[in-house]
C-alpha cells in the first residue's frame, strides 16, 4: 500500500489539525553560520528552530519516540531539523531515519537542511524512504548570500565571505536538482531579512520555480541576540504577505509555517515540547546496553585511586577487570595514541580499548565520545574513586549517577596536554 504523503501537516494545511509531527534532536552540529542564527539558548518556552531540551543519540530517540507515541498517536511525521545541520550529523541522522522507517513503517519522513552537505546523500535519504526534504535558501545571488552567512565548513575546510556564498549556493542547488531527480517533495523556507535579501525574495522565486520545488515559505526573520543581525529589523506582516503574494504568482506558498523548535512535538498549533522535555531528558541520560563480552574498563587517572583526567590528556589507560571475589584488580597499563591526527586518533583508541566495555574519564568531547561508542566502548564522564565508577559499569549498569561536576564536557584549554579541541 503506498504511504499517504497527505498526512504531512507542513506540506498540506488541511492535515494540520489532525496529523502531528515530531521532530527529533539527534543533529547538535552545523557546518555553516548563518548570522541570525543563535543556536546556544535552551529554553521550553521558546520556540524557534535551533532551540531544544536537549540532544539524542539514534537509540535515546527510538526510546524517546516509543514513550511520545503512548501519549501522541496522532503523529503521522518524523522530522530531523537540528537543532543542527542533520548531513553535518549525517551519521547520526541515517541511523535514526533507518531505525524509524524499520520499527514504524508507515512514518513519514523528513528533514530540514542548509543543504551544504546534502547531496552525497540524496541517493542514501530516498533508499530510506524519506519523502519530504525543506531547503533553507536565503538567495540565489552570491553577493546577497554573502551578506547572509559568515561562513561554511566543507571536510575541514573553512570558507568565509563570498567564498561561503558561492560553495553553498552550488550545493544547495545541486541538493534541489538531486532531490528532485528522486522524486522527493521539496520545500524551500526563506527568511525574509529587511535591508539584505528582502528585495531578492521573487529571484529566489523565480529560479526555485524552475528548478521544481513544491513549496516555497517565506518567513520573517526573528532578530536574536548576540548575532550580527539582532538590529536588523523584524520585518512586518503587512511586508511579510506582500512578498508571499509575489511569490505566489511562481510558487505554493506556506502560510501555516509555525517555527517549529527542534524538538518540537504535537500539532502544528499545539506544540506540546514543553510537556515531553522531562521525558526527553530522561531519555538522553539513558546509556547505551554495554557489551558484556568484553571483560575489562579502561581508567584516566592520575594515581591509580580517582578518575581524573580527560580522555585527551591521557598519555595511558588503567585497565580493570573483576577478580572474581566481587572485588576488582588492575590488568594493565595501556598506551594510548599520540595527540593529533584528528578522528583517526579515537578510532585508533577504540581498537586499542576493542576489549574494554566501558572508559571512565573525566571530562571528554563530543566527537571521540561520538566515536568511541560507535565502536561499542561506553565513555562515563565522572569525578570521584575508580571502585565508584566500576561498580556502576559491572554491577548497577547506571552510568547516570557519575556525572562529572559541570557535566564532564571538554572545553576549550581545558587539557592539560593541550588545546582541548581535540578531546
Amino acid at each position: 500500500m503506498a504511504m499517504d504523503l497527505s498526512k504531512h501537516p507542513c506540506f498540506n494545511k488541511d492535515a494540520k489539525g489532525s496529523c502531528a509531527r515530531i521532530h527529533l534532536p539527534v543533529a547538535p552540529k552545523c557546518n555553516i553560520q548563518c548570522n541570525y542564527c543563535n543556536r546556544k539558548y535552551d529554553c521550553v518556552n521558546e520556540s524557534r528552530p535551533g532551540v531544544t531540551s536537549s540532544v539524542l543519540t539514534p537509540p535515546q530517540a527510538i526510546a524517546y519516540m516509543e514513550e511520545v507515541l503512548k501519549a501522541e498517536p496522532r503523529i503521522t511525521v518524523v522530522g530531523i531539523a537540528g537543532p543542527g545541520d542533520p548531513m553535518a550529523n549525517a551519521k547520526e541522522t541515517l541511523e535514526t531515519m533507518r531505525r524509524i522507517k524499520a520499527k514504524w513503517p508507515d512514518m513519514i519522513l523528513c528533514l530540514s537542511s542548509n543543504g551544504l552537505e546534502l547531496p552525497e546523500h540524496v541517493d542514501e535519504l530516498a533508499e530510506i524512504g524519506v519523502s519530504h526534504v525543506t531547503v533553507t535558501v536565503n538567495a540565489v545571488d552570491p553577493e546577497i548570500a554573502a551578506k547572509v552567512y559568515s561562513w561554511a565548513r566543507v571536510g575541514k575546510v573553512l570558507y568565509r565571505g563570498a567564498d561561503a556564498a558561492r560553495i553553498l549556493l552550488e550545493k544547495q542547488e545541486e541538493s534541489i536538482r538531486r532531490l528532485k531527480e528522486k522524486d522527493i517533495i521539496v520545500k524551500v523556507n526563506t527568511i525574509i531579512m529587511p535591508g539584505v535579501n528582502d528585495h531578492h525574495i521573487e529571484d529566489i522565486a523565480k529560479k526555485m520555480k524552475s528548478m521544481g520545488v513544491n513549496l516555497l515559505n517565506c518567513m520573517a526573520l526573528i532578530p536574536n541576540k548576540d548575532t550580527k543581525f539582532e538590529l536588523v529589523p523584524e520585518p512586518s506582516k503587512a511586508d511579510v504577505e506582500a512578498i508571499r503574494a509575489m511569490a505566489e504568482t511562481y510558487l505554493p506558498q506556506m502560510r501555516h509555517c509555525q517555527r517549529c523548535r527542534a524538538d518540537a512535538v504535537g500539532l502544528l498549533e499545539k506544540d506540546c515540547s514543553r510537556d515531553f522535555s522531562g521525558l526527553m531528558q530522561a531519555c538522553s541520560a539513558m546509556v547505551p546496553a554495554m557489551d558484556e563480552s568484553r571483560k575489562y574498563v579502561a581508567v584516566a587517572t592520575m594515581e591509580g585511586m580517582l578518575v581524573n583526567m580527560h580522555l585527551g590528556e591521557a598519555a595511558s589507560f588503567q585497565i580493570w577487570g573483576e577478580d572474581g571475589n566481587g572485588g576488582y584488580k588492575m590488568v594493565e597499563d595501556r598506551p594510548a595514541p599520540p595527540t593529533g591526527g584528528g578522528p583517526k586518533r579515537w578510532y585508533t583508541l577504540a581498537k586499542a580499548l576493542s576489549d574494554c566495555r566501558a572508559v571512565l574519564v573525566s571530562g571528554v568531547g563530543d566527537t571521540p565520545q561520538a566515536i568511541l561508542e560507535e565502536e561499542g566502548v561506553t565513555v562515563a564522564a565522572m569525578s570521584g574513586f575508580i571502585t565508584q565508577g566500576l561498580d556502576a559499569v559491572f554491577k548497577s549498569g547506571d552510568l547516570g549517577k557519575l556525572r562529572a561536576k559541570g557535566g564532564g564536557g571538554c572545553k576549550m584549554g581545558g587539557c592539560s596536554g593541550g588545546s582541548g579541541e581535540g578531546c
